[in-house]
């Protein structure tokens, strides 16, 4: 379960990266995997908040006036993509094997929640939500 409140992606990423850190010594490629998913989710941070500002920009050209409420927008896009670098940075600072002391309040997650907490992040990402549009053309 995830608890409302703090980001639910957020919450998820870190439960992934539990199950990662919990089971490195049973098999050592799984270091390499949390490292690959940590990278990969703070590049697609910087992409996510680069692209909004962008269009906020190209918004705003086109209108040819400046609205507080588009000043507004893109303030709470970079305190969101701000604080989820601070989460990830925590996370390359932390020794995997000091990770366990951030784990959720909940119980452990197992292999079959870790694929499909996987498979939900995964389907989130934009080549996968227009995987339907690629298939139909």
């Amino acid at each position: 379960k995830v608890s409302g409140g703090d980001d639910e992606i957020q919450q998820l990423q870190k439960a992934l990266l539990d199950y990662l850190d919990e089971n490195t010594e049973i098999d050592a490629s799984l270091v390499f995997s949390r490292k690959f998913y940590v990278a990969q989710w703070f590049r697609d941070t910087t992409m996510e908040t680069e692209k909004a500002i962008k269009s906020q920009k190209d918004e705003e050209s086109s209108e040819g006036t400046h609205h507080a409420k588009d000043v507004e927008t893109t303030g709470q896009i970079m305190h969101r993509a701000e604080s989820r670098k601070k989460f990830l940075r925590s996370i390359i600072k932390t020794a995997p094997s000091q990770f366990s002391t951030l784990k959720m309040n909940s119980d452990t997650v197992d292999y079959e929640d870790a694929c499909l907490i996987v498979r939900y992040l995964a389907s989130m990402r934009p080549f996968a939500q227009s995987f339907d549009i690629y298939l139909t053309q």
